[in-house]
Formats: C-alpha cells, sequence, structure tokens
C-alpha cells in the first residue's frame, strides 16, 4: 500500500490564512485523499466500524472482549469489521473478523511516531488527514461498537454520536461496552440531561453494555428495521478498480 507524501511544513494549514496557491494545493491534496479513500473501500462493505484504545495488548480484557465481539459480529451478522487499523483494541477486532472466517479492513493514519497497521487486515487504506479518515470509518458503516480508549476514541466517539443526534446520519446504532470504564460518562450524560444540555430522548442513542448477547440483538434489530443492505455494483476495469 503506498504511502501518501509528507511534507516537513504538514502542521502549517492548522496555522492560519496562506499563501494562495499554498491553499489551492491543501484543497486538492484533500481531494485526492478523499478520492483515494472512496476507490480502496468501495467494495469493502456493508462494515461495522470498532473505535478503542491502541495501547491495550493481547491478554487484556478489553482486548479479548473486541476480538470476541467481532468474530461474532462477523459470524452472527455477516459484516465485515472495519478500524483504524492499529495496535490495541483495532488489532483486536481486525483479529477476530479473521478468525471468524471474515472481511477485515481499515482506514490506518500517518502519526510522527508511525502507527503500523497491524497483520490482521485484508485492505487498508492510509490517510494523512485525521477528518478526511473519520469521514471514511464512518461513511462504510452500518453500526458502530465503542470500546474504552483516549483521546482518539472519545473524538471519534463524539463525532459520531453528535452526526447521529443531528440526524446528519440516522438510526445507526452505537453500542458503547466497558462497562466499569465508562460509567463516570454515564453519570456526566444524566447530569447534562439534568441540567437541559441534551435531551433525555438523546440517551436512547447509546446502549451501554457488556452483554455480547444483548449488543449483537440491538444491532441487528436497528439494521433489519432501518436499513436494506444494497450490494454495490462491480468493479469497473476501464476505471481500474479491482473488487
Amino acid at each position: 500500500m503506498a504511502k501518501p507524501l509528507i511534507s516537513s511544513d504538514e502542521p502549517v494549514w492548522l496555522e492560519g490564512p496562506a499563501a494562495r496557491t499554498y491553499e489551492f494545493g491543501f484543497a486538492f491534496s484533500v481531494f485526492r485523499e478523499f478520492l483515494r479513500g472512496f476507490r480502496g473501500l468501495h467494495f469493502v462493505g456493508p462494515c461495522i466500524t470498532v473505535f478503542g484504545s491502541a495501547r491495550f495488548k493481547e491478554g487484556h480484557p478489553y482486548y479479548e472482549a473486541a476480538r470476541q465481539m467481532s468474530a461474532r459480529m462477523v459470524k452472527e451478522l455477516g459484516f465485515t469489521i472495519m478500524t483504524g487499523g492499529g495496535p490495541g483494541i483495532m488489532e483486536a477486532a481486525n483479529r477476530g473478523a479473521k478468525e471468524a472466517g471474515g472481511k477485515s479492513v481499515a482506514c490506518n493514519i500517518v502519526l510522527p511516531h508511525e502507527q503500523k497497521e497491524n497483520p490482521y487486515l485484508d485492505k487498508f487504506v492510509l490517510f494523512r488527514y485525521f477528518f478526511v479518515r473519520k469521514v471514511l470509518l464512518i461513511k462504510y458503516s452500518y453500526a458502530f461498537v465503542i470500546f474504552p480508549g483516549g483521546f482518539g476514541t472519545m473524538d471519534e466517539f463524539f463525532e459520531t454520536l453528535t452526526l447521529i443526534q443531528t440526524r446528519k446520519i440516522s438510526d445507526f446504532p452505537m453500542v458503547v461496552m466497558g462497562g466499569a470504564y465508562y460509567q463516570p460518562m454515564q453519570d456526566y450524560i444524566r447530569f447534562m440531561v439534568e441540567q437541559g444540555t441534551i435531551s433525555p430522548e438523546d440517551t436512547k442513542l447509546l446502549l451501554f453494555t457488556d452483554d455480547m448477547d444483548e449488543a449483537i440483538a440491538h444491532i441487528r434489530r436497528y439494521i433489519s428495521s432501518n436499513y436494506k443492505i444494497v450490494k454495490r455494483r462491480k468493479p469497473l476495469w476501464w476505471l481500474f478498480e479491482k473488487s
């Protein structure tokens, strides 16, 4: 998989207005990255995206739970498993999918400390920009499973939740696993309801559970009642597409 070019002035685009030629070049690089993502992932779905920390190792309860949950989603729901492609929970989810005989794909990110893709991937696309990567992680998925994680996981968690809340994407199930880890968040969500910053109905957008049977049933119920899975057309040879 070819890596996107990285220049020494990568952070410049976050530092305010730049020369018009630079801004045009940046806009073009974003478009090109979206196009690579669309081409690379067009035939992978339908997917369920799993979010979680890169820091949990094999043998950790959360790692093993993600591995088992992904295997069950492949076997019982028939979905491709998509992740951010790195280690930790991402590796566990991709590994579970592969071990269950399912498809395993990822949207990986170029970082200064070089987040290498995990070895359990059938296909991955490498991105420079987090915001492009997040769009692709959401675009091809019919459900989202959140395991414990840090800032990156919280970013993905709440951006996806905001899209569902505002109906930019609608009726997509979100399952949050890791009851003890997320207990303070559940308490704070109740506090937000009390303060009137979210509606009581917003709490129904999430299922907090450690019960995999409940999680699988929740995803199946939402998808079967709201969505029809449409098989994508065959690759077009004249666009150099591959299945």
